[in-house]
């Protein structure tokens, strides 16, 4: 009985510490950020290469650690034009800083959640938080799935990108806060 009660004990015991692997379904998520233009309105655009992991400590995510990069190079703003200049040296530079990465923990507070962790772009890293809203999670086809919604916003200057130009009004061409939205679906590891 002694055993049993041992036996019942260190497997509770395991389960209360598991850690499980989430791996991002590129596939359907979506990296975008929108940034001011001229004043008057907004461009948007997003990364086409990325990759996150997620390692959650408790069913609820609470506590859980974030990985993200994405590539540089694989800026899309649906303008060639706008790309060529975003990947180069008055924006990303992406041949010399060839990701954005941010490493944080997910943080159940009350009823909400926010991702608090450092993001680095062209080797200066910053503080950030992201406000995050959860979907839940839903087995299906074989495996387990989670989604989330991210939103926060930085300052581009903070961390180098510095091309500025006015418009005859005085406002700026683009502007310095940059919204981040991210749409992520996660895949629970096999």
């Amino acid at each position: 009985m002694k055993k049993n009660i041992l036996f019942i004990l260190l497997a509770l015991a395991t389960n209360a510490f598991a850690q499980t692997t989430w791996n991002i379904d590129k596939p359907h998520s979506r990296i975008s950020f929108s940034v001011a233009h001229m004043v008057v309105s907004e461009t948007e655009g997003s990364f086409k290469d990325f990759d996150a992991k997620v390692i959650s400590k408790t069913p609820d995510f609470n506590g859980a650690d974030v990985e993200f990069t994405a590539k540089t190079a694989s800026v899309d703003t649906d303008n060639e034009k706008r790309d060529t200049h975003l990947k180069g040296d008055e924006f990303f530079n992406a041949e010399k800083y060839p990701e954005i990465k941010f490493k944080g923990n997910l943080v159940k507070e009350s009823d909400k959640y926010v991702l608090k962790g450092n993001l680095t772009l062209r080797d200066v890293t910053k503080p950030v938080t992201f406000a995050v809203v959860y979907g839940g999670s839903v087995k299906a086809f074989g495996g387990e799935k989670a989604g989330f919604k991210l939103n926060g916003k930085i300052n581009r200057q903070d961390y180098g990108l510095k091309w500025s130009k006015t418009v005859e009004s005085g406002g700026l061409v683009v502007g310095d806060e940059v919204e981040i939205i991210c749409k992520v679906e996660l895949n629970k590891a096999q």
